[in-house]
């Protein structure tokens, strides 16, 4: 025989699990030490600037007309 399923408690067991992958995810994304996020925001801007020395102009090679 089938088991019934109450539709109200389901649909408070999946609010919970998306609010609960809500929280993890802003764990994840606020919840690092000051030092830990300085030092990524640092190693980021370290390689846009690495990206960007070594990007090419776009008017380089056209010459003068």
């Amino acid at each position: 025989m089938t088991k019934t399923i109450n539709l109200r408690q389901a649909r408070k067991q999946r609010n919970r699990a998306t609010r609960r992958a809500q929280g993890d995810a802003n764990a994840a994304r606020f919840g690092e030490a000051k030092p830990v996020t300085e030092l990524r925001r640092d190693e980021t801007a370290r390689q846009d600037r690495l990206h960007a020395a070594h990007r090419l102009d776009q008017d380089s090679g056209q010459g003068d007309d």
